[in-house]
């Protein structure tokens, strides 16, 4: 997971060292894309488990709590960010 994590911050630095360079403005279409295609190949990997697709009911109502409190938690640190740092005088920046 460290790994995951540092080549991350690593794209993060060298996209902000980067970010004049008119080339990188313009693979937002292609990385979506690039996206969706691991995300379809992922699903293909789950499908063809028969581990997972067996256990099933378990591991999709444990999948529903954690993307459940995922999605609380994200809503809940977004609305602190935007209330204590993107507001000015009580209006959004």
């Amino acid at each position: 997971m460290f790994i995951v994590i540092s080549i991350m911050f690593a794209g993060i630095a060298v996209g902000y060292l980067l970010k004049r360079v008119s080339l990188l403005q313009k693979l937002g279409h292609s990385i979506t894309y690039t996206i969706y295609a691991l995300l379809f190949l992922l699903g293909t990997s789950v499908g063809s488990n028969p581990q997972i697709i067996g256990n099933l009911q378990t591991l999709g109502l444990q999948a529903l709590l954690f993307a459940i409190a995922a999605t609380l938690g994200s809503v809940l640190m977004a609305w602190v960010v935007y209330r204590f740092f993107m507001r000015r005088g009580g209006r959004a920046a």
